[in-house]
């Protein structure tokens, strides 16, 4: 040891004072940082996936799913067919009186079509030419009009008898309706061919229950 080595040193030097300040390395706080976000990055993803474990095992992804859609069935109100606002309460066509009048430019349909409903069962009343305010102007092969409540009742059952015939509500008082036979008008549908819809109209088919077993 030398004699310039102050007892207690080691041997060693230390260099102190302002002119020689102390060498130590310098403290890395961004690697300090990054190593904080990183652990709570990776803490997060563990989380995660633990509660996506505890979905697979414990089957509360089907549930949730299974629930949306029994959820909206409990919601759907079916209305049934008699609280439907297009329920038809048939009537038989001997009480429906039937006024016929011809729109067209032919001659004698209103007659001859009067005649055939007549060997169906409905009643007849007048029988003649439209009036101006429908004469040449019915396009399809009919207008079938009357009262708000023939909507339910009357018109559905006349309409059997023809074809794509437009059915409207006047706003009239009584029971009477009107046939106004337009241009695209041939002849009233066949005997049989009206009876099977008729016998349609008074036993309509049961709504189809298909969407009901999704539920």
């Amino acid at each position: 040891m030398s004699m310039l080595t102050p007892p207690g040193m080691g041997g060693k030097y230390r260099i102190t004072g302002d002119t020689h300040p102390r060498m130590r390395r310098p403290r890395r706080r961004g690697r300090l940082v990054v190593g904080v976000v990183a652990s709570a990055a990776a803490l997060g993803l563990v989380g995660w996936g633990t509660l996506q474990l505890i979905d697979v095992f414990t089957g509360g992804g089907d549930k949730a799913t299974a629930a949306g859609p029994k959820a909206d069935c409990g919601t759907r109100a079916t209305p049934s067919p008699s609280a439907s606002p297009s329920a038809v309460v048939v009537i038989k066509p001997n009480r429906i009186t039937v006024n016929v009048f011809n729109a067209t430019a032919r001659s004698g349909l209103a007659k001859k079509t009067a005649d055939e409903l007549k060997k169906r069962g409905f009643k007849i009343g007048d029988v003649g030419n439209a009036t101006a305010d429908y004469d040449k102007k019915v396009k399809g092969t009919g207008l079938l009009l009357g009262p708000p409540s023939s909507l339910r009742t009357s018109l559905p059952v006349l309409a059997t008898q023809l074809s794509g015939a437009e059915q409207r509500p006047d706003g009239r008082k009584g029971t009477d309706v009107d046939l106004i036979i337009g241009d695209g008008f041939k002849a009233l549908n066949g005997k049989a061919a009206a009876d099977k819809a008729l016998a349609a109209l008074s036993s309509p088919k049961p709504a189809d229950s298909s969407s009901k077993k999704s539920c």
